[in-house]
């Protein structure tokens, strides 16, 4: 952990002395990604996102397991891990209960972390561990040179099917929601702005936060979130949900998502009787996650635009604190302390000569 470019400068309103950090304090390193690629542009949001946080550098650990994206704690100025394939969320389980006061951010790709991790990625929602989990989604192997992966559509042609996928894909936020999870988030790497309010919001909520990143493989998979790759696209195809404010979407807001049945349907705010009282306002703290998971859910494909923003902010009691504090009042109510304690806490016999 280097911290070279540190300033001791006060914040405004801060008292004499304290620490105000910069992107610059976070950054270490020359990434060795392709040009283009969408691990630079989240890289970047990390940074400043981590900046305006304010948490030290040596207070902080990223962890990632193996894969194009998973090099990014490389070029951290933080602690880190570049662990084993499909692993992070294990590692970075461990690293949390072993030492609660860390901020630990687990960062793997759509293979890494929904394939031979899967199974960690679950079950570290489940336990609604004190992560905050990364997943870049590009939708393919790209270190390993472009095999689909488990976000792969359904007739996707790649080297590992060079006739077409003929399995359906995961979708990370059913995934996450599934597993009981309590945040969701989604953004676009090429949408800084968008980017660090979601990791900020993931921060900040102490459980599990899953924030699932979608970015193109410039090699392998260009163009597979073009929709709203570009800030053109985000207004046309993307809706910005924010917890307590209206679910209106469009160049000029002219469209709104109102409940019909059990479902979603997009309208045209101030056509066919539809006005703006008629439109959803999103809640993201509901326990009940049936309206969040059609948000989610949403795709170009059937009409709807793409939800980016956080989705789902739900409180819930977190792993590490409880295993803490289950530590606590075990150890209260127990005789002994340490382990001299321990000793004398059975049958004892004094040795003369």
């Amino acid at each position: 952990m280097t911290d070279n470019n540190k300033t001791n400068v006060a914040p405004s309103g801060a008292e004499g002395g304290a620490t105000r950090w910069g992107a610059s304090d976070f950054k270490k390193g020359q990434p060795r990604w392709c040009p283009g690629c969408g691990d630079h542009f989240f890289l970047a949001s990390l940074h400043k996102a981590l900046a305006e946080i304010g948490v030290a550098p040596k207070d902080i650990a990223v962890i990632s397991g193996i894969g194009c994206s998973s090099r990014l704690p490389h070029y951290m100025a933080t602690y880190g891990m570049n662990t084993i394939h499909g692993r992070a969320a294990a590692i970075a389980t461990g690293a949390k209960v072993a030492n609660p006061a860390l901020t630990v951010w687990q960062v793997s790709g759509d293979g890494d972390g929904l394939a031979i991790g899967g199974n960690h990625f679950i079950h570290a929602n489940r336990r609604n561990i004190d992560l905050n989990m990364i997943l870049l989604n590009n939708r393919i192997y790209g270190l390993t040179k472009g095999q689909y992966s488990p976000t792969s559509p359904r007739g996707f042609v790649s080297k590992s099917s060079p006739y077409g996928t003929v399995e359906d894909p995961f979708r990370p936020a059913e995934l996450c929601f599934g597993a009981r999870g309590h945040f969701f988030a989604r953004c676009v790497a090429t949408d800084q702005k968008g980017t660090t309010e979601v990791l900020q919001a993931a921060y900040r909520h102490k459980g599990a936060s899953v924030t699932e990143v979608l970015q193109n493989c410039v090699i392998f998979n260009d163009h597979c979130h073009d929709a709203v790759y570009n800030s053109e696209g985000r207004r046309k195809n993307a809706i910005y949900v924010r917890h307590g404010e209206k679910l209106v979407f469009g160049e000029n807001q002219q469209y709104g998502l109102v409940q019909q049945g059990f479902g979603l349907k997009v309208v045209e705010i101030g056509r066919d009787g539809y006005t703006l009282d008629d439109v959803l306002v999103h809640d993201a703290h509901a326990e009940d996650n049936t309206l969040q998971l059609k948000l989610a859910m949403m795709t170009p494909d059937e009409g709807f635009p793409i939800a980016l923003g956080v989705i789902r902010d739900v409180e819930a009691p977190t792993y590490d604190q409880a295993v803490w504090r289950q530590i606590e009042e075990v150890s209260a109510q127990k005789k002994y302390h340490n382990f001299a304690e321990l000793l004398l806490t059975n049958d004892t016999w004094e040795v003369t000569a």
